[in-house]
């Protein structure tokens, strides 16, 4: 209004006391971002949906800002540095380049193929198409395993499977057996994990290949009880292996920030770069495609191109002690 300081609005407010709301979203945030584990998983697994999506809290502080901006709030702009610092020390370091190559460096693909893919040729020439040491593959089912082992033959000629999950190798591969990954509450038969050792050229690794079960967002809330047992059960069997070098590759049906695999990544190393959303391939929101390593470093991991599965593939590159 005429004679108003230019600093204040219509209301007499100035840049410091307006745009309260906004900071209080920001503080909050910030709160989420720094103090997530302090969700209670009490009432519907609250904590591990808000895990499964924690990145995306980055774009609650873009459209905070926009509207910050908007409002001319300096209190509001302030108070954003506040979800910026945590979102940066949770995932800024995902977004750098990663580390030049080793000596002693593996590459892996991990990929759900899905049990409907209706080409499995193509998905199998895509993949062998990476150039990796290792592909895990979960999903496979009869007829698409022989197209799988026909396809992947020339390039892989060790491979190992055991129900619906497969590892294809171009080292030797010993002692493979089954997994007992199965949750109490399934009746029905149920073989989604494997263990195999992998003779490479600076000496023998534990690989592990699982399958999870789905996770479910429903009116009472997150349902994700028996991936978290199973989790709970391949968490004990990675902790029981012998060999001091072990991979796990999977379809874990959750992301390195769940709670919910903590048995596996208080005793694994994540990737240290790359985002590498894996599903669902149309627009991907979660990597719940994963590739953990012990006495090893998960260097960097990246997408594929979408083959004719809901998953997108992934490769990393493992870098051994």
């Amino acid at each position: 209004m005429p004679g108003a300081d230019a600093k204040t609005d219509a209301r007499g407010r100035s840049v410091w006391t307006r745009g309260r709301v906004l900071a209080a979203f920001a503080v909050l945030t910030a709160g989420l971002l720094a103090f997530h584990r302090a969700v209670p998983n009490s009432v519907g697994r609250l904590g591990s949906l808000l895990e499964a999506f924690l990145p995306w809290l980055g774009l609650v502080v873009v459209v905070l800002l926009g509207l910050a901006l908007l409002r001319r709030s300096a209190i509001a702009l302030v108070a954003l540095l506040l979800p910026v610092a945590a979102w940066t020390y949770l995932f800024g370091g995902l977004l750098l380049p990663g580390a030049r190559s080793g000596p002693y460096d593996l590459v892996v693909v991990q990929h759900n193929v899905s049990d409907e893919n209706a080409d499995p040729a193509g998905t199998a020439h895509a993949l062998a198409g990476a150039g990796s040491d290792l592909i895990a593959l979960e999903e496979v089912v009869p007829p698409a395993l022989a197209v799988y082992e026909k396809s992947l033959a020339s390039d892989y000629p060790y491979h190992a499977v055991r129900g619906t999950v497969g590892l294809w190798s171009k080292h030797p591969l010993t002692g493979t057996r089954q997994l007992d990954l199965k949750p109490q509450g399934i009746a029905e038969p149920w073989s989604r994990g494997l263990r195999t050792v992998v003779h490479t050229p600076h000496g023998r690794i534990a690989a592990y290949v699982a399958h999870l079960p789905s996770v479910r967002v429903r009116a009472s809330g997150f349902a994700s009880s028996w991936r978290d047992e199973s989790a709970d059960l391949l968490g004990k069997a990675v902790g029981a292996e012998e060999l001091s070098t072990v991979i796990l590759l999977g379809d874990l049906n959750g992301t390195v920030d769940d709670r919910g695999l903590a048995p596996l990544t208080s005793r694994m190393n994540v990737a240290k770069r790359g985002f590498a959303l894996s599903f669902p391939a149309a627009f991907p929101l979660a990597r719940i495609d994963q590739v953990m390593a012990r006495s090893a470093t998960v260097t960097r991991i990246r997408t594929l191109p979408a083959t004719g599965s809901d998953h997108l593939p992934i490769a990393a590159r493992i870098t051994l002690s």
